[in-house]
């Protein structure tokens, strides 16, 4: 860990200059097929690589775009085949990428690609109300995750290439997170919801598991905030994401840590003792608050937890002798318990935690001064 007087003076980077950083350290450990898990199509390497293309959108280093174009290109051959899993929503968010690399390089390659996961939505099982199941080996159940994993890729799908019924699938399944696990009380969201109730964790009532699990309510805020950037201009849903996305966040911004600007594992428990600082979540939170101020969806005076969440995270970080250092990622981590989550283990520069903290540095640049 770095000292005290070393980190005031590494403090003054730009927002950007830490997105540059945190991307020049993964590329300094990995090349493009090595990102963690190696030579696969995941969602761990997709957020990390969206990330990298909206710090590429800001600073225009190409490096960043053939580094993703690389990874994409080592994967997906000229006719647009590829392994992915074929049996969960997580494969779909990789797809992101696919986008920008088309706009590109124009390479048949990416919309074939693209066109293969969109697929997978007729494949899906389903609710009995027409929600998808988040993987097959999880039966009946609906998880916050999912509405980032494969909503925002459905939504510019429909952008790009003219598949309105996406759109509206899509707001269906936002619709349907928002009525089976929204919490009235805090305004937070629940995990994950069993249709069926058959799980340990389901409520026998509403279904839902037991808590508001940090980075699984940050993936459902940056999918809104993501997903209305291409909804068709004047769309009706909007004004309704709005206030939903405007209402998440100002109950986001009441359990924000004090302290240190950081948001808990367990978001609405942080006085326990065994609840911790996740940076992951946080990194996800302060993305979705900086955009919803830039879109005017909330006030200015969301601007202090912003800052403050972005200011905790640059605290948190650290160097080693190949670059920056992102602490307190949890790993991937199912529905369960309160115990179940406190106890799960953390890791340094998992790639959906530095991929979020890259989203979160480009978000608030223009936000905050070095």
């Amino acid at each position: 860990m770095i000292n005290q007087a070393e980190h005031g003076r590494r403090i003054q980077r730009t927002p950007l200059e830490w997105a540059e950083a945190a991307c020049n350290s993964l590329m300094n450990r990995y090349s493009p097929m090595q990102l963690p898990p190696a030579n696969r199509w995941h969602y761990h390497q997709g957020v990390f690589l969206c990330g990298m293309l909206q710090l590429w959108q800001k600073n225009h280093d190409q490096r960043y775009l053939l580094y993703v174009k690389t990874y994409a290109d080592l994967l997906i051959d000229e006719y647009g085949n590829f392994y992915f899993q074929r049996d969960e929503l997580d494969a779909i968010q990789a797809g992101l990428i696919l986008f920008t690399l088309d706009e590109q390089f124009g390479e048949a390659r990416y919309r074939l690609a693209a066109a293969k996961l969109r697929q997978l939505f007729h494949t899906f099982n389903l609710t009995s109300e027409g929600g998808f199941w988040h993987k097959d080996k999880y039966p009946y159940q609906m998880w916050l995750d999912g509405l980032y994993m494969g909503g925002v890729f459905a939504v510019k799908y429909a952008r790009h290439y003219n598949a309105s019924e996406l759109v509206d699938q899509t707001l269906k399944q936002e619709k349907l997170m928002r009525t089976h696990m929204q919490d009235p009380r805090t305004g937070l969201y629940y995990h994950a919801w069993d249709e069926r109730r058959l799980m340990p964790w389901a409520d026998p009532e509403t279904g839902c598991s037991p808590e508001f699990w940090g980075r699984s309510v940050g993936w459902y805020a940056i999918a809104i905030v993501d997903l209305m950037d291409d909804l068709p201009a004047g769309h009706p849903a909007t004004a309704g994401l709005t206030g939903h996305i405007r209402n998440l966040l100002y109950s986001l911004i009441r359990y924000q840590d004090k302290a240190s600007g950081m948001w808990y594992q367990v978001i609405d428990k942080g006085s326990r003792p065994d609840n911790w600082l996740e940076s992951s979540c946080t990194s996800l939170f302060v993305y979705a608050i900086a955009k919803a101020i830039k879109h005017g969806y909330v006030d200015d005076d969301c601007r202090s937890a912003a800052i403050a969440g972005y200011e905790g995270l640059i605290h948190s970080l650290y160097e080693d002798e190949q670059g920056l250092v992102m602490p307190g990622i949890c790993v991937g981590t199912s529905a369960g318990d309160y115990t179940h989550y406190v106890t799960r283990e953390t890791s340094g520069n998992d790639l959906h935690g530095v991929g979020a903290l890259i989203m979160a540095c480009c978000e608030m640049d223009g936000l905050v001064q070095a």
